[in-house]
């Protein structure tokens, strides 16, 4: 089994990219045939900025810009797909949620009729969430940030292409005490991407 493992952090020596390694040891550690592929959006230097190509895409009327067509090509080898991110503003970076805004496009995660009607088109890619938090949980819950968290990223995103989340973690520093214990967490759910596979 394959993982595409796509972090989205500026720094390569955070905790974030600890996050994604774990994720990944903890991958094969649970069956040494499996395989990994991390992504590192920013030392790739992916541009998030949905540009007139892309619309032009989204509507059909041009195909995929090349970037695109190679991060849909990655997704495609994958049997499952884990994002790994720090939370900014309660939400995913900026970087990660342009590279969705590009990626998962028309045509290729969903299929908008033109009748209102939607073609999810990713059923088959389990998708898995490992986000880093300075806050705490009670802190998220209390003011709505959970929800709203659930609503736009496993619901609106996912959901509307057909990709089940199976994972939706929000690891809070403050709750769980040191990297350390973040690290391990990471590691953890890395040994179940695969587990009832």
């Amino acid at each position: 089994m394959h993982a595409l493992i796509v972090v989205s952090h500026p720094l390569e020596d955070s905790l974030t990219h600890g996050l994604a390694n774990a994720v990944a040891q903890g991958i094969r550690e649970e069956n040494a045939a499996n395989s990994v592929e991390i992504a590192d959006l920013a030392r790739e230097g992916f541009n998030p900025s949905f540009s007139a190509a892309d619309y032009n895409a989204f509507m059909q009327t041009e195909p995929l810009p090349p970037d695109v067509q190679a991060e849909q090509a990655r997704i495609e080898k994958a049997d499952a797909l884990v994002l790994v991110f720090p939370i900014y503003w309660w939400t995913m970076p900026g970087l990660l949620k342009g590279w969705i805004d590009r990626v998962f496009a028309n045509g290729w995660a969903y299929e908008d009729s033109g009748t209102g009607k939607v073609i999810k088109k990713l059923g088959h890619l389990p998708v898995h969430l490992v986000a880093l938090g300075g806050s705490d949980h009670k802190t998220f819950e209390k003011h709505g940030y959970a929800q709203s968290w659930n609503t736009q990223i496993a619901h609106g995103i996912f959901d509307y292409c057909g990709a089940p989340v199976k994972t939706n973690a929000t690891l809070m520093l403050p709750d769980l005490g040191t990297p350390q214990v973040c690290l391990q967490q990471a590691k953890a759910i890395g040994r179940t991407i695969f587990a009832t596979a």
